[in-house]
């Protein structure tokens, strides 16, 4: 979504008749409920979620790479297993917080129960940095070498992460 396009909703969806009075905040500046235009979609209650679906990296790859309809239903199977794998590790990472919490929350320190936090941690980031190389090992065998040039400036500028 183009950002011009919020102050457009913004003033097409509410109202500014009952804004609060405050400062910087004019007529039509305020919505209903008092909320300002401003604060946005970041504000509001109902209206907490990103306007950017998860879609946009797939969107933006396939743009970027001009990539053909195939191409784009490989990138998404693979996006989406490395989704599911980053987000598997998340959980381990979390999980091994409350392990080493574990540990010093004790009268004396659990270093069996630290080393096995630890030890988890390490087994988690040896199993991301697999499906990272099997993500691009799959990109490169979907991608054509104009394609491949590409993808390689975009990690190289940081406009793409894997």
């Amino acid at each position: 979504m183009h950002p011009g396009i919020l102050h457009w909703w913004f003033s097409h969806k509410r109202g500014g008749d009952d804004c609060e009075a405050r400062v910087g905040c004019g007529p039509g500046a305020c919505g209903p409920r008092g909320v300002r235009r401003s604060e946005g979609l970041f504000a509001a209650g109902e209206e907490t979620a990103s306007p950017f679906g998860v879609r946009r990296p797939l969107r933006f790859l396939a743009h970027k790479l001009e990539l053909d309809e195939l191409q784009v239903a490989e990138l998404a199977k693979i996006l989406d297993a490395l989704k599911t794998e980053r987000a598997q590790a998340d959980v381990d990472h979390r999980r091994s917080l409350s392990v080493f919490a574990d540990a010093v929350a004790g009268a004396e320190f659990d270093a069996a129960r630290a080393a096995e936090a630890a030890t988890s941690r390490v087994t988690t980031a040896e199993r991301l940095r697999k499906a990272v190389i099997t993500a691009l090992e799959r990109l490169h065998a979907v991608l054509r070498p104009d394609q491949r040039e590409r993808l390689a400036y975009l990690l190289r500028t940081g406009a793409v992460t894997i």
